[in-house]
């Protein structure tokens, strides 16, 4: 089983401990990059080693969690190989996963109650990544300086 990468800031604690048990229960094995409570915390200084460890495949997956799900996407997102999304629907999830190849699922803990998040985050796990010209796409996203000297 491969290791999932979860971390979250104090919006994101409560969601996120649930969520944790919730993987654990399935056989998962979760590593916690907090925080820890529901003290106020910038979330940059979780996201940056989650996410510089999933885009060095320590980890299969990310889980990150803030109010919005914005401002941990975003900071993750500035870590070559990294695609995280922010879902709140199955739907987007399944898409996140079959089209972009997303490895990092943000949640926004303010607007979504445990059984939604569970219901993306299962969307999430189950997709595989289609492929195909969806490949393609992918493969373009890290090649920002090469579209910076076409300019």
């Amino acid at each position: 089983m491969k290791t999932i990468a979860i971390g979250c800031d104090h919006a994101g604690f409560e969601l996120k401990e649930k969520i944790k048990e919730y993987l654990l229960a399935k056989g998962f094995l979760v590593t916690d990059y907090g925080t820890n409570s529901v003290e106020n915390v910038d979330y940059p200084d979780i996201i940056h080693p989650l996410a510089s460890d999933v885009s060095n495949n320590l980890f299969y997956l990310g889980i990150i969690i803030c109010g919005s799900g914005n401002g941990v996407a975003i900071t993750a997102n500035k870590y070559p190989e990294i695609r995280a999304a922010l879902c709140w629907t199955p739907e987007l999830a399944e898409l996140a996963r079959k089209h972009n190849d997303a490895n990092i699922l943000s949640l926004p803990s303010r607007y979504l109650k445990f059984d939604e998040a569970v219901a993306i985050l299962d969307k999430f796990l189950e997709t595989e990544f289609a492929g195909g010209r969806h490949a393609i796409r992918v493969e373009k996203i890290n090649k920002i300086n090469q579209y910076k000297n076409e300019r």
